[in-house]
């Protein structure tokens, strides 16, 4: 009994080691095959991405708020939900978190804005719209994502509000305690 079972792994490793070999003979071949093609140094990273009306398209998103926005050179005009800016986000705090992103990269009054937002409350779409149009320009124009990216315009805000637990009243608030 012992001498087969023997025998079995002595030819897996074989087959094991076989197919070893043949991995690395594959490797080998696909090295050789990337150093022949030469890598191009002068090719941009990042390139201008538009449709064919001229429009950047992105997406921006925060908490529970989705907003599609389409950025095309202009007076400066920025629509929300077919309202302009100033309806749509009464306050002028919402207002200055939407024209932050063309603040930082001194382009206040060159494109014209088209936002569709969905779902959270007007805070969190205000935030998606910033995203969306941070994202937005640096499709349109790439030099823009140093000064966006250090702003932090670019990164997607995760925070969320945490949800209710059993046995609580809220998240982490409990139920008032009573000794006696």
């Amino acid at each position: 009994m012992a001498t087969t079972t023997r025998k079995r792994t002595s030819s897996l490793t074989g087959i094991k080691t076989a197919i070893k070999e043949q991995v690395k003979e594959e490797k080998v071949v696909a090295v050789d095959a990337e150093a022949s093609v030469p890598a191009s140094d002068d090719q941009p990273k990042y390139v201008k991405k538009v449709d064919k009306f001229g429009r950047a398209c992105a997406t921006g998103k925060r908490k529970n708020a989705i907003a599609r926005v389409w950025l095309k050179p202009g007076s400066g005009k920025i629509v929300v939900n077919g309202r302009p800016v100033e309806v749509y986000f009464a306050r002028p705090v919402l207002r200055m978190i939407v024209n932050q992103p063309f603040a930082v990269a001194d382009r206040t009054g060159q494109f014209d804005v088209e936002v569709i937002v969905v779902g959270g409350g007007l805070s969190g779409q205000a935030g998606a719209v910033k995203h969306g149009i941070s994202k937005a320009l640096t499709y349109f124009e790439p030099e823009l994502r140093k000064p966006l990216k250090v702003a932090k315009f670019l990164r997607r805000d995760a925070r969320v509000v945490e949800r209710k637990k059993y046995g609580r009243v809220k998240a982490r608030r409990r139920f008032q305690f009573s000794k006696r």
